[in-house]
């Protein structure tokens, strides 16, 4: 079964999604990675790298997003 996660520009690089996911499968892409901030600013609108060969899809990072910025498609 293939799949997609499609990352809506809306998020604001919180890292909650890739702190939950349990197999290191995504990373956070910012402008400034060494801050104290809670949130992030996302380079050119692309927040996440996502490893398809690692990702499992099992929505774990849809579950923890606070602005439901992440879908997970089939196809």
């Amino acid at each position: 079964m293939t799949f997609a996660l499609h990352i809506d520009k809306n998020c604001t690089g919180c890292n909650n999604c890739v702190v939950a996911c349990p197999v290191n499968a995504l990373e956070l892409v910012v402008d400034e990675p060494a801050t104290t901030k809670k949130t992030y600013k996302v380079q050119g609108g692309k927040s996440l790298t996502v490893d398809e060969d690692v990702c499992e899809a099992c929505g774990v990072c849809l579950q923890a997003c606070p602005r439901d910025c992440i879908v997970l498609t089939q196809g």
